[in-house]
């Protein structure tokens, strides 16, 4: 059973209270923040300053300094590049520079119709498969720009029929 926004909201409300005052809390709070809602807002900086007295402005440093943070949701469908050494010896640039082409984005942006995220992660663990991307959970790999073109489009192919179901 999936839990609703305010249950979501009550067990993260839990950990800020259990956290209060506790110095060095930051971290594991914001951490629970990003499990929580997938990001960290604006309001969830206000609202962890209210609860800690910590000032926004220096939970807004933690959030911006750390790479482990977003301050943006991801798309529907996250797109992993493995820049490991086997990945970059094989091609990551040239994978890159496709999914920058067919998406119009960079690492750590999402696609303005919220359907696609982009990260770049040290290794994915296939590095036989080299070069290698996920979308989501499912592993491409040889991929070269042809192949990935492909399955590019097929994914946005996807996202649209989604979009318009979801619309009916």
């Amino acid at each position: 059973m999936a839990q609703t926004d305010t249950e979501t909201m009550n067990s993260f409300s839990n950990e800020l209270w259990q956290h209060e005052g506790d110095p060095g809390a930051l971290i594991p709070l914001l951490q629970s923040a990003q499990e929580t809602y997938g990001y960290i807002s604006e309001k969830t900086i206000d609202y962890i300053s209210h609860i800690t007295g910590v000032p926004a402005a220096d939970i807004y440093g933690v959030v911006t300094f750390y790479a482990q943070f977003r301050t943006r949701p991801l798309g529907k469908n996250v797109i992993k590049i493995c820049n490991g050494t086997a990945c970059h010896v094989n091609g990551a640039k040239m994978v890159y520079d496709t999914i920058n082409d067919e998406l119009d984005i960079t690492y750590d942006e999402t696609t303005e119709d919220g359907n696609f995220s982009l990260l770049s992660v040290a290794c994915i663990g296939c590095c036989s498969l080299a070069p290698v991307i996920t979308i989501n959970e499912e592993t491409f790999g040889r991929l070269s720009a042809k192949k990935l073109r492909k399955v590019i489009k097929s994914h946005k192919r996807q996202a649209k029929q989604q979009s318009r179901e979801s619309k009916e």
